[in-house]
């Protein structure tokens, strides 16, 4: 289960403040409560916040090397030396390659640029200069977004006779290359160190050629976007300013990857949109395509190449899908029950294995790190969640690996794969002694609950906070609800749109949650607002993220917990294997140190009250809302509930529902054969007469009730009997084909002969 936390605490004496700035920038207290808890305290830096403009740039002079740099462009210009710009094969090596291009050539310079490719590695290597020496032999080699690693291969370059500057944006190493350097996390007079490498190209750019470089903005807006470095200070006024471009004049080679719908872009269209098939060009080993795209005037070469990006993103996507289908089966076999994730196979793709990383490490809440088997060596990615610095992890564990570099939550890691167990073992120690489990439950930070019916103003202003990304995330809200009326968007579809009194939401791909949200347990909705354009209209709505069921109050749902009982009760039954222990066996169990793996199962919250060690545990009903397989407990589960990742199953009382949920088959099976699981039949009624009753007034009835499963139709209580007693009776009548639920609506099949003895509910609800 999700943990939710406030993005901020405020004061009394804070919020005083706050409501002052309110009156001095015009803003709801709301508004201003989100950027005052994001550091924006005054009214001078909200005005610059929500105004980001190229007002706010820092003269480039101010960072270190800079006029260095300046005077050694400027001589290679007027002694007409062959320059080389060196780049990197991902969206912001382009990007700022692109720049350093276009910037030399306005100064009078021709610049030859190579980027690598993906298989030579990142950053300088001998190959790609003896390469780049042999055809071109350059007086002055200029790297973008790479170099500041690299002091063995700038003294190579020295060698060959030619001056370097190296211009970076990545973290300074204990060894500094013996070269003019430009990179903003030096400790200088430029206040501003989180730039990417585009984004310290463009300075180059302005040093050189004055405000013309702002030309640029908009690949350096890109970069900043898609290499998920904050959006915070100089970097939201580069995105601010770029986006202006885009919207305004967008470049042919970028605007064929835009939607042609009216909506403007964002930095969530970058994201989405422009930045994965820049990327993917150099993931399937064709980072040049992306560059001569970048720098192509003609249209059809333009349009070729940004469908050859499309192509290489759609192929991308597919081999990712392959490659994250193929680690969730091995995690299948080999279980994911640690505070670290590691895999290996021979058949991934190098070029894949971050991006799955990034996705496991999401849906299982912990580091991952995914390896390609060459030989006896194991090449990786690892990432990891916010709370987890992988890199400090991995630097503990250092006798283990060959080879790493990276940062917090990202890390590129080489290890002999005859330490791969070792390191494994290491990480987990590491991580047990260093972080609580708290570190490792998945998290969602909301910046304000939603108490009464939304404010359309409020949600406009929230657009005044873009763009948004690392650093500055879009705000999510909280709102409480009971039961909620669900439709799909359109028949058949995944997407639901869901309607409160406070405000209307859709939830994509929620569906699969439609009986939790019906219910009336309380539970907590964390949605964004989203206001979207269409044909000059705006619209805005709720647009959910995650839904967290509150396990404090069990007795305000327990006729929909019978009712769901009934319908798992129906489903075809399975094989799985089951032990019966006692209540204190159980507990010895639930005793332990809380991790992952283990799911305790209980038929009704009253169950919950003879257990001591479960409180600590997170509670979720009907199914799972987070997919980390987290020790928890689970109330009345649905048949198609997925828990086959479990180690563990227990069930807390002596339930038939075991035999239903289709995930156990073939499972071992603990249960606490001292509590019955089966009160929710005592409401239930397998009487002949009883059930013809319910016959007789659904096949009367049948043009008025609306519903599109037994439960939804008991539930709604137009029949005139109990729910639990209609829903039973409803799923005997669907076994015996008296009833159907196609297309959605409730069909009766009057006239057919049949014996209740052919329905298998009927005689397991008898024999029970």
């Amino acid at each position: 289960m999700k943990r939710i936390v406030s993005e901020y605490e405020l004061s009394d004496e804070q919020l005083n403040i706050v409501k002052q700035l309110a009156s001095e920038t015009g803003l709801l207290e709301d508004t201003v409560k989100i950027l005052f808890g994001r550091g924006v305290n005054d009214r001078e830096k909200i005005k610059k916040f929500i105004n980001p403009s190229r007002a706010n740039f820092i003269s480039p002079f101010k960072m270190s090397g800079m006029d260095e740099a300046v005077g050694l462009i400027t001589r290679a210009r007027d002694e007409d030396w062959v320059v080389v710009v060196y780049g990197d094969y991902d969206a912001d090596g382009v990007c700022a390659s692109t720049i350093m291009c276009n910037a030399l050539k306005d100064f009078g310079i021709e610049p030859v640029v190579y980027v690598p490719e993906r298989r030579d590695g990142y950053g300088l290597n001998k190959n790609a200069i003896d390469e780049i020496f042999e055809e071109y032999f350059p007086q002055l080699f200029i790297t973008v977004d790479c170099g500041i690693s690299c002091a063995d291969e700038v003294e190579y370059i020295k060698e060959q006779g030619a001056e370097v500057i190296v211009t970076d944006h990545h973290e300074l190493p204990a060894i500094l290359p013996d070269c003019i350097c430009v990179n903003p996390k030096f400790n200088d007079g430029y206040i501003y160190d989180n730039l990417c490498g585009a984004g310290v190209a463009l300075k180059v750019g302005v040093a050189l050629n004055g405000e013309s470089a702002y030309k640029y903005l908009d690949f350096a807006a890109i970069a900043t976007v898609a290499d998920s470095v904050p959006l915070t200070g100089e970097n939201r006024d580069i995105v601010a300013e770029g986006l202006k471009l885009i919207n305004k004049t967008p470049r042919k080679c970028y605007s064929q990857f835009l939607s042609k719908v009216d909506s403007a872009v964002n930095s969530q269209t970058i994201a989405f949109g422009i930045a994965p098939k820049i990327n993917a060009a150099g993931r399937m080993g064709d980072a040049r395509a992306a560059l001569a795209l970048f720098t192509a005037e003609d249209d059809n070469t333009v349009f070729n190449l940004a469908s050859k990006l499309t192509a290489y993103n759609l192929e991308r996507q597919k081999y990712c899908d392959e490659l994250y289908l193929s680690a969730k089966q091995k995690l299948k076999e080999r279980g994911a029950y640690g505070r670290v994730i590691m895999l290996w196979d021979e058949s991934w793709n190098t070029g894949f294995v971050g991006i799955v990383a990034a996705r496991l490490a999401d849906e299982y809440a912990r580091p991952v790190l995914l390896f390609v088997r060459n030989g006896d060596v194991l090449k990786g990615s690892a990432r990891s969640v916010e709370s987890v610095n992988v890199f400090e992890a991995l630097k503990a564990c250092g006798e283990w690996i060959a080879e790493f570099g990276g940062h917090a939550q990202a890390a590129g890691v080489n290890v002999e794969a005859d330490n791969f167990d070792k390191l494994e073992e290491a990480l987990n120690e590491y991580l047990s002694k260093n972080y609580s489990a708290e570190d490792f439950e998945p998290t969602v930070y909301v910046s304000g609950k939603l108490t009464a019916q939304y404010s359309a103003r409020f949600a406009k202003e929230l657009e005044l906070l873009e763009p948004f990304g690392v650093g500055n995330r879009r705000p999510m809200f909280e709102a409480d609800e009971g039961a909620l009326e669900v439709r799909p968007v359109k028949a058949g579809s995944p997407h639901v749109n869901l309607k409160s009194e406070k405000i209307e939401l859709i939830y994509f791909n929620g569906a699969k949650y439609t009986y939790l949200m019906e219910s009336r347990a309380p539970k907590r909705f964390l949605f964004e607002y989203n206001i979207s354009t269409f044909r000059g209209r705006e619209y805005i709505k709720g647009s959910v993220r995650d839904i967290v069921y509150s396990k404090t109050a069990g007795s305000r749902c327990a006729e929909e917990i019978s009712v769901n009982n009934i319908l798992t009760l129906a489903s075809p039954e399975i094989n799985c294997s089951v032990k019966k222990v006692t209540l204190n066996e159980i507990e010895a169990i639930a005793e332990g140190e809380c991790g992952y793996g283990t799911v305790y199962i209980a038929s009704e919250f009253s169950t919950l009250s003879h257990y001591k060690n479960l409180s600590r545990l997170s509670v979720e009903l009907f199914c799972l809302t987070s997919g980390n397989l987290a020790d928890c407990v689970l109330i009345s589960p649905r048949a198609d509930v997925d828990l086959s990742g479990f180690k563990q199953i227990v069930f807390l009382d002596d339930t038939p529902l075991c035999g239903r949920i289709a995930s156990l088959a073939g499972k071992e099976i603990v249960m606490c054969g001292e509590l019955a699981g089966n009160n929710f039949l005592k409401a239930t009624d397998a009487n002949r007469e009883q059930l013809l009753k319910i016959f007789a007034a659904v096949s009367a009835n049948a043009k008025n009730i609306s519903g599109s499963d037994s439960a939804e139709i008991a539930l709604g209580g137009k029949l005139g009997f109990p729910a639990v007693q209609t829903a039973f009776a409803l799923e005997v009548f669907k076994q015996l084909s008296l009833i159907s639920y196609e297309g959605g609506a409730l069909t009766v099949y009057r006239g057919i002969k049949t014996d209740l003895n052919n329905s298998e509910l009927y005689n397991l609800v008898r024999e029970l």
